[in-house]
């Protein structure tokens, strides 16, 4: 159980990080602004630009969904997979 956290909290931290940086340099128009991080993010001047533009939503839903998938869903399957099996040998 402890490895699933750790792995989940892995991918939390690391793509959540990605993401603040990204998030931070394309959509923070300024930082005495309320909308820090959630701005609209300003057209690509350059392939690297659009790549980093592209990878913000990308490192967000990786950092959530991965989370999800190793606190919750992967232990819910274990969990279930033990109660089906204990049913089935009774």
């Amino acid at each position: 159980m402890a490895d699933e956290f750790i792995k989940g909290l892995g991918i939390l931290t690391g793509a959540g990080l990605a993401w603040m940086v990204l998030a931070s340099w394309f959509q923070t128009p300024s930082f005495g602004s309320t909308r820090q991080l959630i701005a609209a993010p300003p057209e690509p001047s350059n392939l690297f630009d659009a790549l980093a533009i592209g990878m913000i939503d990308v490192f967000l839903w990786f950092a959530l969904l991965g989370a999800l998938t190793f606190w919750v869903l992967i232990p819910a399957g274990r969990q279930a997979r033990t109660v089906y099996r204990d049913r089935r040998s009774n």
